[in-house]
């Protein structure tokens, strides 16, 4: 692959990445699609349950050498893809642009330097992690886990790769990677920087496909000890039914319909622009997005005006463009999904602020959806309980604390969240509140952290130490 500042970049043929190197496609190939645009960019292989076979074979051959080399020596290797990756942070960029409508600047802040940066942290956890402890008459040892499959969603191509492959390298094992069919370029990137950084021929491998073929596959193949999975809830309880089969460990980091819950001693400014800011990253399509904002009854109308004015800062344009906020979604199937929400909103009698399902002016083709704001919200309505995944957001007034604490815990999911008051007070409702992370007025992201979710959000946790213990198993010898 290569690429420049001004042009899109150049993909190679359709294959797999088995062995250590690529495996061209034998039968029939997935269109990649530019949704800005339509256009093919890019085509990967078709997979088979024989793809898989092989490449777990390959893993397998793999594990005894890359799990019995010393921790420091695979934290050093990891180190060198982290540095590839940021050797081709700008073909990174472009890459996920074309493939997934990331604004360029966004691909480049978020999409191509993140990976890296969660990888050298993950790499820090090890650095001094407890592979072997005393425990009175015991010497407890972490073991890799063995052949990992890792199955991998579109909205963050690159750093959900990065989140499951480099914890499962560094804890000794291999891995069967099957990247999204709609957003799996920079796997192929990933492979090619992790060969040259040394990592083994097979402790790496890459099988293109779809969910049902290939990931189911990889979820019920009895030579792969683990599956870690991000994706939609639906998809995550048919792989943990599949796995269940060969009582697999499996990790699932799955969807969220996060609330932001604004309490009256918040600066409602920041809070609400704060807010906005996290429901249509990427386009909203984040499953940690902040998607409702609760606000105390009586400030709503105050709340509704500082949204409005703050999504006029969110211009949706060409994601090749450097002032573009806002890209188109993923697909037009995303696209109507999204669409199809809005509509509901408006048909259940919410308030619509801005935005609307009629198509974004001047952009009559690609993928876009108006980035939307409803406010008198029902807590009930569809729009207020459903994973959305587009740039839409719901304002949802609350009587008191504990009306605020009970609409924010209505939901099957509980993956993320943010409280906004008084640092105290905040913190108050955000031991309430049941997700796996909360963030109190706007902290950022600590990638030393567990992130992952409680309820139909997931199980398991990713980032730092925690990440690496995912993929290690516990032994006991007594003396």
């Amino acid at each position: 692959m290569n690429s420049s500042p001004h042009s899109e970049p150049v993909f190679p043929a359709a294959a797999h990445w088995i062995g250590g190197g690529p495996v061209p496609a034998s039968g029939p190939v997935i269109d990649v699609l530019n949704p800005a645009t339509g256009a093919v960019v890019a085509a990967v292989p078709a997979g088979t349950a024989a793809d898989v076979d092989r490449a777990v074979a390959a893993a397998a051959a793999a594990l005894p050498g890359w799990a019995s080399t010393a921790p420091a020596d695979r934290a050093a290797v990891l180190r060198r893809v982290c540095e590839g990756l940021q050797a081709r942070t700008e073909e990174i960029a472009a890459t996920i642009t074309a493939e997934m409508g990331a604004p360029i600047t966004f691909s480049r802040m978020a999409q191509a330097a993140l990976p890296v940066i969660s990888a050298t942290a993950t790499i820090a956890a090890a650095t001094d992690f407890p592979w072997t402890e005393e425990v009175a008459t015991s010497l407890v040892v972490r073991e890799p886990v063995g052949v990992v499959g890792a199955i991998t969603p579109w909205n963050f191509p690159l750093q959900q790769l990065v989140t499951k492959v480099a914890p499962a390298l560094l804890a000794g094992n291999t891995v069967v990677l099957k990247p999204s069919e709609i957003a799996p370029l920079t796997a192929r990137i990933f492979a090619e920087v992790a060969a040259e950084a040394g990592v083994p021929a097979g402790a790496f491998n890459v099988v293109h496909g779809t969910g049902p073929v290939v990931g189911e596959a990889i979820a019920a193949h009895p030579d792969i000890a683990m599956v870690s999975f991000t994706g939609s809830t639906r998809a995550g309880k048919r792989v943990a039914e599949l796995a269940a089969r060969t009582v697999k460990r499996v990790a699932l980091e799955l969807g969220g319909k996060s609330a932001n819950v604004i309490l009256r001693d918040a600066d409602l400014k920041d809070a609400v622009t704060r807010g906005v800011a996290s429901a249509w990253t990427n386009s909203g399509q984040v499953c940690g997005a902040w998607t409702r904002m609760l606000v105390p009854a009586e400030l709503q109308d105050e709340a509704v005006a500082l949204a409005r004015e703050a999504a006029a800062e969110y211009s949706v344009g060409d994601p090749a463009d450097p002032a573009t906020r806002l890209g188109p979604l993923v697909s037009p199937a995303q696209r109507d999904r999204v669409v199809a929400y809005i509509e509901s909103g408006v048909a259940d009698g919410a308030t619509l602020v801005t935005g609307g399902p009629a198509p974004v002016p001047g952009l009559p083709g690609g993928a876009y959806v108006r980035p939307t704001i409803f406010a008198d919200v029902d807590p009930a309505s569809a729009i207020a309980r459903e994973e959305i995944f587009g740039p839409v957001l719901v304002i949802i007034p609350y009587a008191d604390d504990d009306d605020a604490v009970r609409i924010a815990n209505d939901t099957v999911y509980g993956l993320n969240g943010g409280v906004f008051g008084d640092p105290g007070h905040a913190m108050s409702v955000a031991r309430r509140i049941h997700a796996g992370q909360l963030d109190l007025n706007g902290a950022a992201m600590n990638l030393h952290a567990p992130f992952g979710g409680f309820k139909q959000s997931g199980n398991g946790r990713e980032m730092g130490r925690f990440g690496l213990e995912e993929f290690l198993e516990l032994k006991s010898i007594q003396r």
